[in-house]
């Protein structure tokens, strides 16, 4: 993976003795720290600086972990596709009914982006840039074509039991899924302004969630 970036002329700092027992820790802490600051201020506002500050450790800290700010927001961007893909991982959508399985999956999808409004914000970020640094991660490649292997699946058993029209694509009605459940928390703020609606309203969600799932099973079933 080859990344172009700006990096003052520092040497390399070891972690400090209270964290070099645990560095997967200071991983982790880091990216929470960056997915906050990256959240707030976009990649292009974002600093390394205010980061440390977060942690209260030094820049030099995050540079002996992640080398540079835009190999530490790729890392940000793996960790928060990661989240997403593994916990769909465990929703055991194999061993569901196929209209049951896709109605878990929605409601799953549907509830990670109104409780991840960062996961939300940090794609927005990244389709601001063109998607560059996601192409420079093959392992969000690889981890997302999990989710199109579980629809395939789950799509195949519904047309084999007669539940489900055949020739449906995976990848369309996963944008189906996602295009919704993303939209209603990334466009939040001005959809909720121009029509006056409050998009985090409980009956408010609890009607879109329905509506998205009767929708998705209303085009799939034969």
């Amino acid at each position: 993976m080859t990344i172009t970036a700006e990096r003052p002329e520092m040497p390399a700092e070891s972690p400090r003795k209270g964290r070099k027992n645990n560095p997967e820790k200071t991983r982790e802490d880091i990216l929470k720290a960056a997915i906050a600051e990256f959240v707030q201020q976009g990649l292009s506002g974002a600093r390394v600086d205010s980061i440390a500050e977060r942690m209260q450790t030094s820049k030099r800290m995050i540079y002996y972990y992640f080398g540079s700010k835009e190999q530490l927001y790729v890392e940000v961007l793996e960790k928060l596709y990661g989240d997403i893909r593994s916990t769909e991982g465990k929703l055991h959508l194999a061993e569901l009914e196929p209209r049951e399985a896709i109605r878990r999956l929605v409601e799953f999808t549907f509830d990670h982006h109104e409780k991840h409004v960062d996961f939300v914000r940090i794609v927005s970020i990244e389709n601001i840039h063109h998607g560059e640094y996601v192409k420079q991660s093959a392992a969000i490649r690889s981890m997302s074509n999990t989710i199109l292997d579980a629809l395939g699946d789950i799509l195949r058993r519904g047309e084999a039991e007669g539940v489900f029209r055949s020739g449906v694509n995976p990848l369309d009605v996963h944008l189906l899924i996602s295009s919704f459940c993303f939209y209603r928390v990334s466009n939040r703020s001005t959809f909720g302004e121009i029509f006056q609606i409050d998009l985090a309203d409980e009956q408010v969600k609890q009607r879109h969630k329905v509506m998205i799932c009767e929708s998705v099973l209303r085009y799939l079933q034969a």
